[in-house]
């Protein structure tokens, strides 16, 4: 499967791809568009399933309350994602039962718009070695969910607005496990909760943050296997 282009509003893509070196390309303008798999609704939609090596995946959605969800396992995986809008939401989570280990993947999140919500989980019994995540995030009241087994990811998060939240859990339990983590934030009130839990390694974490004057929750948790009191 090559390419796939939708327009219009309340649209819907089923897909479920097998197979190495699949090149897929989704856009979808609009509002109420679903991109399918877990949680999907409107006709019942389901799939969304890739499974594979060396894929690359290529979503463009633009308008309002649309939807992306589904499961991906593959090894080497290249996921471009472009929102432009309000109320989207994307929920995707890649090989959560070790399938093809969830190695060498390199996604990139570039948001534009207010009150979105992203769940991005990644190899969370898996391990996903050498991961290159980045995140563009430009607008308001954004979510942001992400968990990693991390083994040596790197995680970069630019957020420019006000109200978002970020949440993230980084767990390694191999001795290469060590993570990586940047977030550049500028706007007002933000709440961030970051948990890095390598057990055998060191994790890094570097965060700019400005935001005047306005009322902020930041919980920094670090913990190579003792006993964590929470924020």
């Amino acid at each position: 499967m090559s390419a796939l282009t939708t327009y219009a509003a309340d649209n819907e893509i089923y897909v479920d791809q097998s197979g190495t070196g699949a090149n897929i390309d989704l856009e979808q303008l609009g509002i109420s568009n679903i991109i399918g798999g877990l949680n999907s609704s409107a006709g019942s939609l389901t799939a969304f399933d890739l499974d594979g090596n060396s894929m690359t995946l290529d979503i463009n959605m633009i308008g309002a309350t649309n939807k992306f969800l589904g499961d991906i396992n593959a090894d080497n995986f290249t996921g471009l994602y472009n929102f432009t809008g309000g109320t989207n939401a994307f929920t995707i989570q890649v090989d959560p039962t070790n399938t093809y280990s969830s190695d060498g993947s390199d996604h990139n999140v570039a948001v534009t718009g207010s009150s979105n919500t992203f769940t991005l989980n990644q190899g969370t019994t898996a391990l996903a070695a050498s991961l290159n995540l980045d995140w563009i995030i430009q607008g308001s009241n954004n979510t942001v969910t992400s968990n990693i087994n991390i083994d040596g990811a790197t995680n970069y998060m630019d957020i420019d607005g006000s109200d978002n939240t970020v949440t993230y859990t980084g767990t390694g339990v191999n001795a290469s496990a060590g993570g990586y983590f940047w977030l550049d934030h500028t706007g007002g009130s933000r709440n961030f909760n970051i948990q890095q839990l390598s057990t055998q390694d060191n994790d890094w974490l570097k965060i700019i943050s400005v935001s005047g004057t306005s009322a902020s929750t930041v919980c920094v948790i670090q913990n190579d296997q003792g006993t964590s009191l929470g924020c």
